[in-house]
């Protein structure tokens, strides 16, 4: 078994015991497995169905449980939906094709579940299904990429008008005028208040200062009336971070600071995830659901982010040859318990919240980054991005996905 040196803005990486890595993985997988059972959608067989035909559930074709998110990814002769020459907007940093990759066969994978099959993206089905409603991508720069995958995915059928509030460009709105559909993504690295606490200023492993009972109203403050939202945070939580509770200093992660009670990353993790999801449980007016789109998972060899570390393979990777840092299900498994005691609350308030499970998808996609393939105007081109996705690129399965349970709440 080959354990990955995942690095994170920390500047950190290790490899753990074979062992160790064989137990978390079998873990994660079989734990998943049965999670998802229960949590995943029942999937509809409309294969034949025309797009525009009623989708609230008239049609009497087969109707079966399917964990969508358990399988493997089989090899495909078709390319991909969409290229880097569509119309529609693709950050430089994940814009693989414009910056030089050599080869497209990572582009020539379907995911295909144990027990269905996912179907492709249909991109008239999705804007009818969406109609005359909203959808914000909450969290950071990842949220921005499977944000950027769906207006990419969807411009086969509609061009949307940008409708942005400002110039930040980590903040997006685009409206779809003739299906009165609004797509948004808020950035928010930490979905709670952060904000810088080294005196040097801010870096990639500078010490932050998270709030980790008050939300970053940066995002909570304009989603009320969305109907759905997809919320994800994951990779900065591994930096040196410094908890305030109630105004006041409660622990931290490496932080090296005197008489500060040292608390794991997992902490912050899981209440960071408590207060977003109960913001939104107490929302005024909030009648939306709230997918988690659960952790992404990073892929650096040969070394560090920092130290020379790329990505360069060029096919997924099987289950077998799949290590994974013990962070992984660590995380993994924080946002599900919290996500889990949100739904319970939900329930009462007649509030949905679902996992959208990328984790298990994306362990095996090692060669879907773009690593030295893609960078912004400014940034280092030396340092390999590992943590992103190509555009086109295995990313567009979270909007398959999430299609399909988008589908089952009309059903």
């Amino acid at each position: 078994m080959k354990a990955y040196m995942i690095a994170v803005p920390s500047g950190r990486s290790k490899s753990p015991n074979g062992l160790i890595l064989l137990i978390l993985t079998s873990f994660l997988l079989v734990s998943t497995t049965l999670f998802c059972l229960y949590e995943n959608p029942v999937i509809v067989d409309r294969s034949s169905q025309p797009a525009s035909e009623n989708l609230a559930g008239n049609s009497t074709r087969l109707v079966r449980q399917c964990d969508l998110f358990s399988g493997n990814w089989v090899p495909v002769s078709k390319g991909p939906y969409y290229t880097n020459a569509t119309k529609c907007v693709i950050d430089d940093r994940q814009n693989c094709m414009k910056f030089g990759r050599p080869d497209t066969e990572f582009l020539k994978w379907r995911w295909k579940p144990n027990e269905c099959e996912l179907p492709s993206f249909d991109a008239t089905q999705f804007l009818e299904l969406v109609r005359g409603k909203s959808m914000a991508f909450v969290g950071d720069s990842l949220a921005r990429n499977q944000m950027q995958s769906l207006v990419c995915l969807l411009a086969s059928v509609a061009d949307p008008v940008d409708v942005s509030y400002g110039e930040d460009t980590r903040f997006r709105r685009w409206f779809y005028a003739e299906y009165n559909f609004t797509v948004a993504a808020f950035w928010s690295t930490y979905l709670v208040r952060s904000e810088e606490a080294d005196p040097k200023g801010y870096s990639l492993t500078s010490l932050m200062k998270l709030y980790l009972d008050e939300v970053d109203e940066s995002w909570a403050a304009h989603v009320q009336n969305f109907r759905y939202i997809i919320i994800s945070s994951g990779q900065w939580f591994l930096r040196p971070l410094l908890y305030y509770e109630k105004g006041k200093i409660v622990g931290c992660y490496i932080c090296n600071k005197k008489n500060v009670t040292s608390l794991t990353r997992y902490y912050g993790y899981k209440m960071v995830f408590r207060t977003s999801f109960r913001t939104l449980l107490n929302l005024d007016g909030f009648k939306g659901i709230t997918f988690l789109r659960t952790f992404s998972p990073q892929h650096y060899e040969n070394g560090e982010w920092n130290k020379g570390g790329n990505c360069m393979r060029r096919r997924p990777i099987g289950k077998q040859g799949m290590g994974m840092e013990e962070y992984i299900p660590e995380f993994y498994w924080t946002q599900l318990a919290e996500l889990t005691a949100a739904k319970r609350e939900g329930r009462n308030r007649g509030l949905k919240f679902k996992p959208l499970d990328a984790t298990r998808l994306m362990m095996l996609r090692p060669d879907g980054h773009p690593s030295h393939y893609g960078h912004g105007p400014r940034e280092n081109v030396t340092i390999a991005d590992c943590v992103h996705w190509c555009l086109p690129g295995p990313i567009d399965t979270w909007n398959e996905a999430l299609l399909q349970m988008l589908k089952t709440q009309k059903a």
